[in-house]
């Protein structure tokens, strides 16, 4: 699995363990970091989404001060689906129920220990096609299309 990740200053810390983790996990091909000295949320969402939708990367973790903005700029993305979750209810249903390709998460909210033991049951998380949601995420790429 190809993971983008990214982070302005105010996720950096968080954003750097969880790429240790990711670089040391042997489910995971490659981790593409987007994040720079200045990168802004908005710019650094944009450009990780981007790089999904392009094919360069198959995931992509965001991380900001809450994982908040990060979700609302990469979700602008035509065909991105970002979502902030910080507890294993939320990362399980981002990807199980609404096939999220990128997981946000806030440094002011969550710790690195936390953070990379979610991490760690995301990586094996896929969607289910047959769920009771599959439908829905039909109905948003309908309306998102128009």
């Amino acid at each position: 699995m190809r993971i983008v990740i990214g982070a302005p200053g105010n996720g950096a810390q968080l954003k750097d363990a969880m790429k240790a983790y990711l670089q040391s996990d042997a489910r995971v091909d490659e981790v593409i970091d987007l994040s720079t000295p200045d990168a802004t949320y908005p710019a650094v969402s944009f450009n990780a989404a981007q790089a999904i939708v392009d094919g360069r990367a198959d995931r992509g973790i965001l991380v900001c001060g809450t994982g908040i903005g990060t979700a609302i700029a990469a979700s602008k993305v035509r065909g991105i689906r970002a979502a902030t979750a910080h507890d294993l209810v939320t990362v399980r249903g981002s990807v199980q129920n609404y096939d999220a390709q990128i997981l946000c998460m806030g440094q002011n909210v969550i710790a690195p220990a936390a953070a990379v033991a979610l991490l760690d049951v995301w990586l094996d998380l896929r969607h289910d096609p047959d769920s009771a949601y599959a439908q829905k995420l039909v109905e948003i790429a309908e309306f998102e299309a128009d």
